[in-house]
């Protein structure tokens, strides 16, 4: 019986199997004919895994030079010893065929479980984060752990090493060349994979092994469906009531409702009045598919649309920006005088009025790198004590002395306030972490908080309750 043979090339992101003699029925799934010739298919690069699987049980010889990745010798400097929880997470990743999602609080050491599976496979390895601040915590951290150069491709830096760090916009552009180099693919807070432009990162990629790691993989739009088939299912999951007070800073949540003035009210009511007014005539539900945009194509064209977007401008502006909510923050950051403090507010133009009232340093998506490399080094060695962002901070950034957080304002997603959270949770001596959320009572605000508080870290229970409680002011 003569031998059968195909071949199995990499090309652009795809791979392309070149076989004059497949059956129909032998042909692998996900891949198509290509046009262009006959006797060959074509698939997304993630594909590679399976169909070699599938070939090599038909009974084919595959020559694979699709394959561009070799072994990795991977050997941590210094042996530390998992926790339990890190050592069960990569035991279930193991048992999953090493494809699958590692769920863990943040502050919970996924990075250190990203190791532990780095030196399990000895492939040459990818790390995908979504900031170019993650981006550099990564080459940091792996460079000091495995005593290794790493590459970074992104931020003006294309240098592709045996292990490098890419940003999901990075992966996004140029898996079509790197997606063979890499045996092992790890996609660091993987909620951000499964977009339309994102998944790409994924789909480009031959890697057979692939870790995902987040905190909160849910997504809104329900695309988080997609991580099965990108990344592998859900293998381990623990949330942050499950390691809090052991493996994580015990914590308390402290709601603080403030008032406005009488003439905030008027000013309130009346804004509030106006744009739904607008609404209810035109027919339309912020809350239902399409909703804001819908608000937004209506409210352009006419003079009354035009004045119902300012009120609805104006409305939240009073509820999430208040006099009251500055003076709160003043007696607890002379509270905790002696604590460092990470405050967070919904848009940048709040981060900058609490900056220059007080007189503190702040990160926002404006702050160029090296200078948010100072503040955070200045806030770990306690140069400053407190410092203000307004969303850059949500995701995986260290800093670990941080024990008070303020949520100035926020939106209404779970994951950013289980994320806040996260910031102030790294284990201490003796640590006590404390989030207090400032809401503007009888408002959006407050609505707003109702929504993101819908997260079993926030779940009042028998040691936390009589802290997570709301205080009038």
């Amino acid at each position: 019986m003569a031998e059968r043979r195909v071949e199995l090339t990499f090309d652009r992101g795809t791979l392309l199997l070149t076989a004059p003699g497949l059956e129909a029925a032998d042909v692998p799934s996900g891949f198509v004919a290509d046009g262009r010739a006959g006797g060959r298919y074509r698939a997304t690069g993630m594909a590679y895994r399976r169909a070699l699987g599938q070939l090599r049980r038909l009974g084919y010889t595959v020559d694979d030079s699709a394959r561009g990745y070799g072994e990795v010798a991977l050997t941590a400097v210094a042996h530390r010893e998992p926790f339990p929880y890190q050592h069960a997470a990569l035991s279930a990743w193991l048992a999953a065929e090493r494809r699958g999602c590692v769920i863990l609080p943040t502050g919970a050491g996924k990075t250190f479980v990203a190791e532990l599976a780095m030196a399990a496979v000895q492939r040459a390895t990818l790390i995908v984060a979504p900031t170019l601040d993650l981006v550099a915590q990564w080459a940091r951290r792996l460079a000091l752990a495995f005593r290794i150069e790493v590459g970074i491709v992104g931020g003006g830096s294309n240098e592709v090493s045996d292990v490098t760090v890419t940003t999901y916009d990075s992966a996004h552009l140029h898996m079509d060349r790197l997606g063979a180099r890499f045996g092992l693919v790890i996609f660091d807070e993987v909620h951000h994979l499964p977009s339309d432009a994102y998944r790409m990162a994924a789909e480009l990629a031959i890697a057979p092994f692939r870790l995902g790691l987040t905190a909160t993989p849910e997504r809104a739009d329900g695309l988080h469906a997609r991580l099965d088939e990108l990344v592998g299912p859900i293998c381990f999951r623990l949330g942050v009531s499950d390691l809090r007070g052991q493996f994580l800073a015990d914590y308390a949540v402290v709601r603080i409702e403030v008032d406005l003035t009488p003439e905030e009210r008027v000013e309130y009511d009346t804004a509030e009045a106006l744009f739904r007014g607008f609404l209810a005539a035109q027919g339309i539900r912020l809350g239902a598919p399409n909703g804001w945009q819908s608000f937004l194509q209506a409210s352009n064209r006419s003079d009354t649309g035009r004045a119902a977007f300012q009120a609805y401008q104006a409305h939240r502006r009073i509820a999430l920006a208040n006099r009251a909510k500055l003076d709160v923050m003043e007696e607890l950051f002379a509270e905790h005088a002696e604590d460092k403090i990470v405050y967070f507010a919904h848009d940048r133009g709040t981060v900058y009025d609490v900056s220059r009232r007080f007189l503190v340093p702040v990160i926002t998506h404006e702050t160029p790198v090296v200078e948010r490399k100072h503040w955070l080094e200045a806030i770990g060695d306690g140069r400053v004590r407190i410092l203000g962002t307004s969303r850059v901070l949500n995701e995986g950034v260290d800093m670990p002395d941080v024990s008070v957080g303020i949520i100035h304002s926020g939106t209404g997603s779970p994951r950013e306030h289980v994320q806040r959270l996260g910031r102030i949770l790294r284990r201490g001596a003796n640590k006590r972490a404390v989030l207090y959320e400032l809401v503007t009572a009888n408002t959006v605000d407050s609505r707003t908080s109702d929504r993101r508080r819908d997260h079993e870290a926030f779940d009042e229970t028998d040691d936390a309750a009589e802290d997570d409680e709301e205080v009038s002011c």
